[in-house]
């Protein structure tokens, strides 16, 4: 359970990482990259836990670093497409209000 917690927290970080340096980060909350890491982290490690990749001292590292890297990239995947989405409907309807007469 202690790896667990850990790999969220970490992932949790990465993901308030990747909010704080996404350029679009006001056009959504703090806590979806956050949570889309650490989603995606625990699920990775329990698929490595469940392969059995955490049983061999050679492959115990595999779900711990794997399921951190995962994480972070799953939070600047959501950051960056989410960012630059709702950015760019923001600015349509900005667009659209303006042209109304």
């Amino acid at each position: 359970m202690v790896a667990l917690v850990i790999i969220a927290l970490c992932s949790g970080a990465l993901g308030a990482i990747a909010w704080a340096v996404d350029k679009y980060r006001s056009t959504f909350g703090a806590v979806l990259p956050a949570g889309a890491a650490v989603v995606a982290s625990l699920l990775v490690w329990i698929i490595t836990m469940a392969v059995g990749l955490g049983n061999d001292s050679s492959t115990a590292w595999i779900p711990w670093i794997f399921s951190i890297v995962v994480g972070g990239a799953a939070a600047w995947a959501t950051a960056g497409f989410v960012g630059r989405a709702r950015h760019t409907q923001l600015v349509q309807q900005a667009n659209a209000i303006l042209h109304m007469q």
